[in-house]
């Protein structure tokens, strides 16, 4: 039973106090397809008022201390686990996202906090500079240091309503970014449980908003110079719109992918390697970036880990995500569901086979299992971002990898061998942000640099490098 009682109201923060409008966004339960909650919705006016708080705290925001910054995301830390039962129960209905899967996320934002705590003490702020490289510079030495870039604008997605936030307001706390964060308006609520616990903390009077807004409100967090950093996540055709009409600041983009792993004919296939292939293609409902949808498997073994792919997949069904034991729950919305069957529809009359699944009811997908798909279909080229993988064989390793660089994508690839070289091979020939060797390419841990290349996006996400990018050098030189 849900924590939050249905009917709930939650007021938009900024400049760090709670607020509402009159403006109200309805937060349906994903699976029972009924109102959960409200929030309110912040206006351009609002909108504004944030903009010019974040400004007015850069320079409360930079004066920051190590020490106090880790005070503050502690102080997260130590909040977010009293909190974690209500937090779960929320993701399971504002995201359908299925129990244990929730609780993964609850658990991740909790580390990716800490991880950001423990960065502002062991980043190194700054380096020497070894000028006296010609003789003209004989008498000049240098140094960098570290600065925070500035006020920020942050937009997350549906899918980790938790983790992705976590993932943008961490970093800018311990970069000494003031920031204003949009949620998906799917997905608020998570992110407003996020801003009750910052506004417990002595972060600088302004220094943070976080705003539930429609599209056409958000648009200034795009095109504001004010602002000297976007970063999105979300799908690609929004996120490069968005760069293009970003103008001077810095801009990051996570936009996700079609990953693809590779199983080579010395792989170990054993229950535990088909059961993290299940897991990595269709847990959430496949709604993960670094989802799997494309198999890649040896021609020598293609037959055998086809049959135990079957007939493990064939005991599972799309379910209620409250249920402790349901893997697949429900796509975000109905919608979405639809434009996922006409997309397997147009597979099949093109040739396609349906191995198992295909069928869905409202907004529960069945799992679903793929072969001889044209790759020129939505299905296989696009991010299907629903619980549908696709099996494919070739006949040698370097095929492989050419087949995984086919795509338009390239965010990250896993790779089972035990062969070393083909391992090294994989990583220096594979056209992604991370090769994951000997596990699917949904493998992430939070510290880790994480984005893709291609049309996956621009920089990376991960506490070190998302801190770094909210930062910039400056540079002391002194002359002798």
């Amino acid at each position: 039973m849900s924590i939050i009682s249905s009917g709930a109201e939650y007021p938009f923060y900024v400049a760090g106090k709670a607020q509402t409008s009159g403006q109200w966004l309805e937060v349906q339960d994903k699976y029972q397809q009924s109102v959960y909650a409200r929030v309110a919705l912040a206006d351009g006016k609002v909108l504004e008022q944030a903009i010019a708080a974040a400004l007015k705290a850069e320079a409360e925001m930079a004066a920051l201390k190590p020490f106090q910054k880790q005070k503050i995301l502690l102080h997260c830390v130590k909040r977010f686990n009293e909190l974690r039962d209500e937090l779960t129960e929320i993701l399971i209905a504002e995201g359908g996202k299925p129990r244990m899967a929730a609780s993964a996320e609850v658990e991740r934002l909790i580390n990716t906090f800490q991880l950001a705590a423990d960065a502002v003490t062991q980043l190194d702020e700054g380096r020497m500079l070894p000028l006296a490289v010609t003789a003209a510079a004989a008498r000049y030495r240098g140094m960098v240091k570290y600065v925070p870039i500035g006020a920020v604008s942050l937009i997350s997605p549906f899918n980790f309503p938790l983790n992705l936030v976590a993932h943008k307001i961490a970093p800018a706390i311990a970069a000494g970014c003031p920031f204003v964060l949009k949620p998906a308006s799917l997905t608020p609520i998570s992110a407003l449980k996020i801003a009750e616990v910052l506004a417990e903390t002595d972060l600088p009077k302004g220094a943070w908003s976080i705003l539930p807004c429609d599209r056409h409100a958000a648009d200034i967090l795009v095109t504001d110079d004010r602002f000297k950093m976007l970063s999105f996540t979300g799908s690609d055709q929004v996120g490069w719109d968005m760069k293009a009409r970003a103008g001077r600041k810095k801009v990051t983009l996570e936009l996700g992918g079609n990953a693809a792993v590779l199983i080579e004919a010395d792989a170990v296939i054993d229950d535990a390697l088909i059961d993290r292939l299940i897991g990595a293609a269709y847990a959430h409902a496949g709604q993960v970036c670094i989802s799997v949808q494309r198999i890649l498997i040896h021609a020598d073994i293609y037959s055998a880990v086809k049959k135990k792919l079957l007939e493990k997949l064939k005991t599972i069904q799309a379910a209620d995500p409250a249920l402790s034991t349901t893997l697949v729950g429900p796509m975000i919305k109905a919608d979405e569901a639809q434009r996922l069957k006409k997309w397997l529809d147009k597979a099949e009359k093109k040739g396609a086979t349906v191995l198992t699944g295909g069928s869905f009811k409202g907004v529960l997908f069945e799992p679903t299992l793929l072969e001889n798909v044209d790759a020129e279909l939505e299905i296989y080229k696009d991010e299907a971002f629903g619980p549908v993988a696709i099996l494919e064989q070739y006949a040698n390793f370097e095929q492989g990898i050419a087949i995984i660089n086919q795509s338009r994508f390239g965010l990250q690839a896993g790779v089972y061998t035990q062969d070393l070289n083909k391992m090294l091979y994989a990583w220096d020939h594979l056209h992604v942000g991370g090769v994951i060797i000997n596990d699917v390419p949904t493998f992430r841990v939070d510290n880790m640099p994480y984005g893709g290349v291609k049309d996956s996006g621009l920089g990376r996400e991960g506490i070190h490098s998302a801190i770094r990018d909210m930062q910039e050098e400056r540079v002391l030189v002194i002359k002798q």
